[in-house]
């Protein structure tokens, strides 16, 4: 029993070893589309948001590199406190969202903020930013960061906040089956993790029943979760 404690413990950190990127990259490019109608009007009406736009590009930039090859402490820092990057002066996110708040840009900048504290374990700022963005109707945006809501208070062992939003995760899109599948055995692992079987296993029915072409369903890897959890077909 030990040993499969550990393993579902193990394949919830494998969870966030093997997505964190995905979530964090896909996320703000997300964000540019689902708000670029609304921004090219507020760049035409409003000044202040055009600024916002102009301050955020280096620091966004850089937050792409990362997502998309790793989160260095000094990257990091210069993307959210700003500084010198190749000679060129980058405004830091926090100062966009302290300058700009109100705007798109700055909301933008409190999600790729709340990643890059995840990223180096600062967890309650993480937390905080991540609070306070608004996905603005993008379903799939808002669920990645409830996903990193979850795994931020994952890792300050607070199981049932944690728990609270990787449902959230879950419950954004019910037609959304490129992301909401993986939130579902997320939560599934980590609701298993902490002894809550049932609701493991109603997250794990939910995935095979609304998802029957997922990977994890073919290949029955549904299925082996839930008769470990006493479910045999």
């Amino acid at each position: 029993m030990a040993k499969e404690t550990n393993e579902v413990l193990d394949q919830v950190k494998g969870f966030w070893d093997k997505y964190s990127k995905k979530i964090t990259y896909i996320g703000a490019a997300v964000i540019i589309v689902a708000s670029g109608w609304i921004g090219y009007e507020k760049l035409i009406k409003e000044p202040k948001e055009l600024k916002a736009a102009e301050s955020i590009f280096l620091a966004e930039s850089l937050f792409d590199q990362m997502a998309n090859s790793s989160f260095s402490k000094d990257s990091v820092n210069i993307a959210l406190n700003g500084g010198v990057l190749d000679g060129s002066n980058v405004t830091g996110l926090l100062k966009i969202i302290s300058n700009y708040d109100g705007t798109l840009n700055a909301n933008r900048a409190k999600y790729m903020a709340g990643a890059c504290y995840l990223q180096i374990g600062e967890f309650d700022k993480s937390i905080k930013y991540l609070k306070e963005f608004d996905g603005k109707g993008s379903a799939q945006i808002q669920s990645k960061a409830y996903t990193m809501l979850g795994h931020a208070y994952a890792e300050k062992k607070q199981k049932e906040e944690a728990l609270s939003y990787y449902k959230k995760a879950t419950e954004v899109n019910d037609n959304d089956d490129s992301f909401t599948p993986d939130a579902l055995m997320l939560c599934g692992n980590y609701a298993e993790s902490i002894g809550k079987n049932e609701e493991a296993i109603s997250l794990y029915k939910k995935v095979k029943t609304n998802y029957p072409a997922f990977v994890s369903v073919t290949n029955g890897d549904v299925d082996k979760r839930l008769a470990r959890l006493g479910e045999i077909n």
